[in-house]
């Protein structure tokens, strides 16, 4: 399947356009020739093994990686001739390495309200009581409603991913961004998140979504498009019907696979 064409520069309703970029590290190739664009009222989900370029992909998206090669532009900005720290407040990213920084003892409303001033750990900031009452209503939409109080150590695995995700859409982000969500959660934990991540799917008012995961059962209702990477290229992209078939995964995956789709979710498992 060939990658699909983009436009440069992109039009207002284009929130990624990433024309044959490339990022190099120490003459390794981690991302290779990749053209990539993503519409306002879509919502990609990114597979692949690991190592396959995954994250590198999620971090030029978040402007904390610029290409080596190629021009990426976020948002309507190009990567390099912009300020990033800018750009950032406009963009939701919820990532597990990001929840390792949280203090343990921070309280699960301050973990979501200071992303108003982009600070991990409250300190002698003050908030308005919109940010409060916003931070609230994100974390009852989440689930998180009755645990506003609770220190951010003492939650269970799912329980953080919703806090992070409520902190990421906090500033009322144009794109969302989503690095293996539902890593580390049991079944329920698991089921639970998608739930949510479908609602907010779904809902005509949430920000263009890019989700990262390794694994097809995880990839929400309500998600539009995929790409398929390995070893830094694409081996398909496009709508989500069209991407998710054995033969794609099999070439992504590097085994034969067949893949089941019930309702609109998807299971692959070893042909």
């Amino acid at each position: 399947m060939l990658e699909p064409a983009v436009r440069i520069p992109p039009h207002d309703d284009t929130v990624i356009a990433f024309d044959r970029v490339s990022v190099i590290r120490n003459g390794n190739f981690l991302v290779r020739g990749l053209s990539w664009q993503v519409e306002l009222d879509e919502r990609w989900v990114i597979l692949g093994p690991n190592g396959a370029g995954k994250t590198t992909l999620l971090n030029l998206a978040s402007g904390r990686v610029h290409p080596s090669r190629g021009v990426a532009y976020v948002l309507g900005e190009r990567l390099g001739r912009t300020d990033v720290n800018e750009l950032r407040m406009r963009i939701g990213l919820s990532t597990g390495q990001f929840g390792e920084r949280v203090p343990p003892d921070e309280r699960v409303l301050d973990v979501v309200v200071t992303a108003a001033w982009s600070v991990v750990g409250r300190w002698r900031e003050t908030y308005d009581p919109q940010d409060e009452g916003r931070a609230r209503q994100l974390l009852g939409q989440l689930g998180m409603g009755s645990l506003v109080d609770r220190e951010f150590g003492t939650l269970s695995e799912g329980e953080r991913k919703r806090t992070l995700i409520a902190r990421a859409l906090m500033t009322d982000p144009e794109l969302m961004l989503l690095d293996e969500p539902s890593a580390g959660l049991d079944l329920g934990g698991r089921e639970d998140l998608i739930a949510r991540l479908t609602e907010l799917a779904l809902d005509p008012d949430s920000p263009a979504m890019v989700l990262v995961t390794h694994h097809v059962e995880e990839i929400p209702p309500g998600f539009t498009h995929a790409m398929l990477l390995r070893e830094g290229t694409i081996t398909a992209a496009g709508p989500l019907g069209e991407v998710m078939t054995a033969d794609n995964l099999s070439k992504t995956f590097g085994v034969p696979l067949t893949v089941d789709r019930f309702g609109d979710r998807f299971t692959a498992r070893a042909a």
